[in-house]
């Protein structure tokens, strides 16, 4: 696994083995990055990495909040309830040099804890097959993870139905072999 694109382009990322673990693929997230490059998300018409405080929760490597740091973002909050998980991203955070940019907080994001800050950007890649995305999205709105108008991307398998809870509209979905990304827009 490495990072695909921006200043980090082609850096390895430390990441598990297992049968239990599903990072992301490089090609997912080489397209998912391009969507939200190049599409027309932002109300100026902007790209929405650039500048960008965002979250990467059920965070796993961190590849994805790592990747929009590499594009532009801001900073970026981890947010893992699994200590190993977190580890590793903040360890990969350590190897890009990017940890000052970085905010890791061990916690459930279907019960999070105060946030560092609210998020523009939100990434949610929760295990397959659980329903865990829907309550999540839920209390990390409620608990100030997300703010107003954030623009908020869901993985979750292809074979999983999803339908976004109360304060997030719809904008567009994208079907990857394995995968669905849906792309929302958070109400606030």
């Amino acid at each position: 696994m490495r990072i695909v694109a921006g200043r980090h382009r082609g850096r390895r990322l430390e990441a598990p083995s297992g049968p239990d673990v599903r990072p992301t693929s490089d090609r997912t997230r080489q397209s998912l990055f391009n969507i939200l490059s190049h599409g027309d998300w932002m109300a100026d018409g902007g790209d929405a990495l650039e500048g960008a405080d965002v979250l990467d929760a059920f965070c796993g490597t961190g590849a994805l909040g790592l990747e929009a740091l590499s594009r532009g973002a801001a900073r970026a909050a981890f947010l893992d309830r699994a200590r190993p998980s977190l580890d590793m991203a903040r360890r990969n955070a350590e190897m890009l040099g990017e940890t000052g940019e970085c905010r890791f907080v061990l916690g459930d994001a279907g019960r999070p804890p105060a946030a560092p800050f609210a998020a523009g950007l939100a990434f949610l890649d929760p295990p397959y097959g659980q329903g865990l995305a829907p309550p999540a999205l839920s209390a990390l709105s409620a608990a100030g993870w997300l703010a107003p108008g954030a623009l908020v991307c869901v993985e979750v398998a292809s074979t999983d139905a999803f339908a976004p809870p109360p304060g997030f509209d719809p904008l567009d979905h994208r079907d990857y072999s394995q995968a669905r990304i849906f792309f929302l827009r958070h109400r606030g």
